[in-house]
């Protein structure tokens, strides 16, 4: 039984989704705790979480940024904001994916069996057949089981969008890898994916692999795609 936090200061919403979810055989908990969520966090461990940007005391991107530090747990914010800035936001600061509100409790339960599919099902990182757990390529390590990234000591913790989009790079060095096949492969249907959200997770894996220590190795083909060109191996 998946376990889902939400953390949405509006009780009526709250219990909404708790019902609606609870209907479906997930279990729920509700934070209640709103100047620590990550503790809350911490006690619950869930495998999803329902976060609201306006909070009381921090707002959602803090406590993402937060839970980030500690896990790769898929987040799915949900919002009265419906800017595109917003939905960014909400995916650079560690967010897989976004709700707007008032929303479609169908659509709620899409999304939810979509995200945990992605990040524990049968397209999960981890469930790739006979690929083994940690790949490497010229020293830089992608660890599946733990969902993170090594070089030279330096690891870093990445959502499953991340790791599967760096996999995919890494797999293929100096290979270009088209927005269609990385957008198809990230995501279940391509059709409601604002092309904006690939270049997003594309800054995010890019700005990880510079907190380790390389630079510059997605490199951005125009009008086609990215490719890993791997500045770290030696004599490049």
């Amino acid at each position: 039984m998946y376990r889902i936090m939400v953390v949405e200061d509006d009780v009526k919403i709250a219990q909404i989704l708790s019902d609606y979810l609870e209907k479906y055989g997930y279990r729920v908990v509700c934070v209640s705790d709103f100047q620590d969520v990550k503790s809350e966090f911490l006690a619950v461990s869930p495998d999803l979480i329902f976060l609201d940007i306006n909070l009381p005391y921090m707002d959602g991107f803090f406590w993402c940024r937060q839970i980030r530090t500690m896990s790769s747990v898929p987040v799915i914010f949900i919002s009265a904001r419906s800017g595109d800035m917003d939905q960014v936001l909400a995916l650079e600061h560690g967010g897989d994916d976004y709700i707007t509100k008032p929303f479609s409790l169908d659509v709620v339960i899409a999304k939810v069996k979509a995200v945990l599919r992605r990040a524990y099902g049968e397209y999960s990182v981890g469930a790739a057949d006979t690929t083994a757990e940690v790949y490497e390529l010229d020293g830089l390590y992608l660890d599946r089981s733990r969902c993170t990234m090594e070089w030279r000591g330096k690891a870093v913790c990445l959502t499953p969008k991340e790791f599967r989009l760096l996999d995919i790079l890494v797999r293929r060095p100096w290979q270009v890898i088209s927005r269609n096949e990385l957008l198809e492969a990230l995501w279940d249907d391509v059709d409601f994916v604002d092309d904006n959200t690939l270049t997003v997770n594309v800054t995010r894996v890019r700005r990880k692999l510079e907190e380790i220590g390389i630079e510059g190795a997605i490199e951005t083909v125009r009008g086609w795609g990215y490719r890993m060109i791997c500045p770290w191996r030696d004599g490049q």
